[in-house]
């Protein structure tokens, strides 16, 4: 009897194992998709990544193919793919997985060809196309083929050359074939091949046998020197390699084939099943039901999230998020209400990004779209990576009104919360509508029904999903909305005719006794005599003051003014030129027949200028100052102080002020051309009346005057306002700087001063506006972008084609990163002046817009560097005159000579490194006098 229950007891134990192990083995090999349930006892992270199914740990947690491996050994955990050496860094619930690519190959004496290899395990993961290869060498050939076909696919060349050509090629920080190359996926691979051809060619040193680095990513990569010549993979490095693998289940050909065919091993249930374009298919929620997990059994679910967390980023340039729209997890009420940030654009997640958002107008319940022209697509691709949403998203979330389509560019798409009726959702805890004074409606297109959404109730606006986010409209204080009297409460008003009162009991206008008419006219017609002999007293009595204190009033605003301040600095100055003078205050009335409004000329961030003829027919500038505050009246101070002691051809020239009114006068040479801004931006639609050759020279004597005031001064001034408004043209396009009223000197062993935070908008170094230490280095930034605006003839900030604001200096330095400069030049420039000049001039530009203030040149650099370029000008249309050569080359001849040109400065110690903490100079100032006296002004 033991002995058979003992048989028993065995048989069932069997049955139990091979039970388990039966479900193990269905889990493991793909058999059906299992449940959440059934994956319990599976790991869920390995540090700090989470694990989803199909990927697994361990026996009967992951799909045939999927599994990873959790090295438990280091610190934090690590998750690798398979047996492999390839590092997942993410695996998001779609089945998207972020993955790291790096590899160095030591170049060795005498062998010429290397090669690099990858193979998806069980073939069930795409490199996607938005991912690239980079790799960093020299000297070197890369040829990428495809891995099934041996087909090649894509080439790229790496070369190195003097230091000097190097550091120029690099400014930028893009992989342009200096030092650095990449390749392209054309179409998804599940795997690559590669092979690296050593060229015979010599490389110079320190470059000759470095390491090569290769590395696959995604998100951009800046290039340096310093990756390049590392024998080991640099931090900068390691934030670039991460590339984006697509799931793709390849046990069949396509949905149809698995469906019908191969159903028992069928990985979309309750799901989307979607073709992959170089076979198999991959499961995708969608619709209303875009939550969870497709490849586990019933795990897509209608999910919407009413609350969300704190310090969300409501806004992506000039657009407003509002909830349940939102840019990071746990910001959105479901995940097809995710939107992505992408150079200051709005993106719909639907790869690639075609569709930018341009406003959401929740009262609407509308999403206004833009779509993306194929160029813009191409830019903005990488950045709005798809993390496995839904691929339906425009067609089940977004449907068209009747003037637009997904296919057309603009158009105005509605959308729904979900599918569900309005009835039905306020009995579901998820209900949306959650501000008290909101309101469920219907969303249809056509006779299709698409859900509900939310609004406010009349009377009320804001956000009605969020808890108190619909708020009362005060329609009294509307322009024009009520004629009468207004009365607001919440959620209405009431406009009561004159001669009504409003009963805020009963909320309606009642009648009021009626005024006595004659006794009202009377009254009024008193108090209109009353007010006509008063204000006729007032006006004498005023006239009669006036005449009385005119005197005092004058001497009492030459003292608030700093007059005596201003008397002794002129009077005992040795700097200050001796036609400074303080004027009266009636020479100037009558110069300017009384500071006409005709004779404004122009408007200034520090006053306006008027143009006046004194006595002795001098024509000349007047300046009044805008004075708020006395802050203001030191700045006016200032800039007399600062004017009075410079002394230079290309410096506005002061001839006195006047203090004998409340607001202080300037007085200067009149410069007949108007300003820099005028010529280049005044008729985008005619010809410029400025030269390429007159553009140099005036960008040549702004330089010099900004290095004179930097340091050949009395005393080191910084202008902290350089702009093109500020640069005055006389009639032979003689260069004035001019607007000195936010400038500040400094003593000789001082390199900055830091001050309240002063400029304007585009021209304003960023550096300075985040630390308020100005420096020379500041003037330096604002000079940039006045050569930008030189090359370009845009303003600081323009319309591009699709009417929408951009920064001149983002877009250029973005343009000298893609090398599309010449796209962005002025026609007139592209026609008179070479590509080695218009590169010599971006890359100039570029040094002076350099982030931080220690990596710029000096101002005396860029005058002298702008020297060169006039003077190799000047020869070059000698020669042109002589021989009759063709001046403008092939882009790659002007690369080369313009490095060439760079190296035989650098050797000759014209310039120093504009990266150097501090810079000396190779010669003195009289040496630097005489040698810039030999180029043409």
């Amino acid at each position: 009897m033991g002995s058979a229950k003992g048989i028993v007891i065995t048989t069932m134990q069997l049955v139990l194992i091979w039970s388990i192990t039966s479900t193990l083995m269905l889990v493991a090999s793909g058999a059906h998709p299992p449940s959440a349930a059934s994956l319990a006892h599976c790991p869920k992270t390995c540090g700090d990544v989470s694990i989803w199914y199909p990927f697994g740990v361990g026996p009967g947690c992951f799909r045939q193919g999927f599994e990873v491996t959790c090295n438990r050994t280091t610190k934090p955990w690590k998750l690798f793919l398979g047996n492999t050496t390839t590092q997942v860094i993410a695996i998001y619930p779609s089945g998207t997985v972020l993955a790291s690519f790096v590899y160095t190959i030591p170049m060795a004496p005498g062998v010429g060809t290397y090669n690099l290899s990858w193979q998806s395990p069980g073939r069930n993961l795409n490199i996607e196309s938005y991912n690239y290869f980079a790799f960093l060498g020299c000297g070197i050939g890369v040829y990428l083929f495809h891995p099934d076909t041996g087909d090649l696919v894509g080439h790229c060349t790496s070369k190195c050359s003097s230091m000097a050509a190097m550091l120029i090629a690099t400014g930028g920080g893009s992989c342009n074939g200096m030092g650095c190359c990449t390749v392209t996926f054309p179409v998804p691979f599940r795997g690559f091949r590669v092979t690296i051809i050593k060229s015979n060619d010599t490389v110079p040193q320190p470059f000759s046998d470095i390491t090569v680095k290769a590395f696959l990513s995604f998100r951009p990569y800046y290039f340096s020197i310093m990756d390049l010549l590392s024998n080991t993979i640099n931090a900068s490095i390691v934030r670039a390699s991460s590339a984006y693998l697509s799931t793709v289940i390849a046990d069949e050909t396509n949905c149809k084939r698995a469906q019908l065919d191969n159903r028992t091993q069928y990985a979309c249930s309750n799901s989307n099943c979607m073709d992959v374009e170089n076979g198999g298919y991959s499961c995708a929620c969608s619709g209303n039901f875009d939550g969870g997990n497709p490849y586990l059994l019933d795990d897509c679910k209608q999910e919407y999230n009413p609350t969300l967390k704190t310090n969300c980023s409501r806004s992506c340039g000039s657009t407003y998020i509002p909830f349940p729209f939102g840019l990071e997890p746990g910001c959105f009420g479901k995940r097809r209400f995710q939107l992505y940030c992408a150079s200051n654009r709005t993106l719909i997640a639907r790869p690639p990004a075609k569709y930018e958002v341009t406003n959401i107008s929740l009262d609407e319940g509308l999403l206004y779209v833009n779509r993306l022209s194929e160029s813009e697509d191409a830019n903005t691709n990488y950045l709005s990576i798809y993390y496995g949403g839904s691929d339906y998203f425009g067609q089940q979330l977004i449907y068209g009104l009747e003037n637009s389509s997904l296919s057309e560019e603009y158009g105005a798409w509605s959308w729904s919360v979900t599918n569900l009726t309005c009835e039905s959702a306020k009995h579901n805890s998820t209900y949306a509508c959650l501000s008290t004074n909101s309101e469920c409606l219907g969303v249809t297109h056509g006779t299709i029904y698409i859900g509900y959404r939310c609004k406010c109730s009349p009377g009320f606006e804001g956000n009605p999903y969020v808890q108190n986010g619909c708020t009362d409209i005060d329609e009294c204080l509307v322009p024009n909305y009520c004629n009468g009297i207004c009365y607001n409460f919440q959620g209405s008003y009431s406009c009561c005719p004159h001669g009504m009162s409003f009963d805020p009991v009963r909320r309606q206008c009642t009648s009021s006794k009626r005024q006595n008419i004659v006794l009202g006219t009377a009254a009024g017609i008193s108090s209109g005599f009353g007010v006509l002999l008063l204000t006729l007293v007032a006006i004498v009595l005023i006239k009669r003051w006036k005449r009385g204190t005119h005197k005092k009033i004058r001497r009492a605003y030459f003292q608030k003014n700093k007059g005596l301040l201003l008397e002794q600095l002129i009077s005992s100055s040795e700097s200050v030129t001796h036609n400074t003078r303080i004027f009266s205050l009636e020479e100037l009335e009558k110069a300017t027949s009384n500071f006409d409004s005709t004779r404004i000329i122009r408007r200034g961030g520090h006053g306006t200028v008027y143009k006046g003829i004194l006595s002795d027919q001098r024509v000349v500038a007047i300046k009044r100052s805008k004075i708020v505050e006395q802050s203001e009246i030191d700045q006016f101070v200032n800039e007399v102080a600062i004017l009075s002691q410079i002394i230079h051809r290309n410096v506005v020239k002061l001839f006195g002020c006047c203090l004998e009114s409340e607001v202080p006068l300037l007085v200067y040479e009149f410069i007949s051309n108007g300003t820099l801004h005028d010529l280049l931006h005044g008729n985008r639609s005619a010809k410029c009346l400025l030269t390429w050759e007159d553009r140099i020279k005036i960008a040549l004597e702004a330089a010099g005057a900004l290095a004179y005031l930097h340091s050949s001064a009395a005393m080191p001034i910084f202008h902290r306002d350089v702009k093109s408004t500020n640069i005055l043209l006389d009639n032979t396009f003689t260069t004035k700087v001019s607007d000195f009223g936010a400038s500040r000197s400094i003593s000789i062993d001082q390199t900055h001063v830091v001050t309240a935070v002063q400029g304007t908008f585009g021209y304003l170094d960023p550096e300075y506006y985040y630390t308020g230490q100005l420096t020379e280095k500041s003037d330096v930034y604002s000079f940039g972008v006045i050569l930008v605006e030189i090359l370009t003839r845009k303003k600081t900030v323009f319309l591009n084609c699709l009417g929408e604001k951009q920064n001149l200096c983002h877009c250029f330095l973005q343009a000298l990163r893609d090398n599309t400069i010449m796209d962005m030049v002025d026609s007139q420039v592209a026609d008179e002046a070479s590509q080695s000049e218009i590169y010599e001039i971006a890359l100039v530009a570029e040094m002076c817009l350099r982030s931080k203030g220690e990596k710029r040149p000096k101002m005396k650099e860029v005058e002298l560097r702008l020297q060169l370029l006039r003077a190799e000008m000047s020869k070059a249309y000698k020669e042109e005159l002589k021989g009759g050569r063709e001046i403008k080359q092939s882009l790659s001849s002007e690369y080369k000579s313009t490095y060439l040109a760079m190296s035989k400065r650098a050797e000759i110690g014209l310039f120093a490194n504009s990266s150097a903490q501090a810079v000396s100079r190779c010669y003195t100032m009289e040496q630097e006098m005489m040698y810039s006296a030999e180029f043409p002004r």
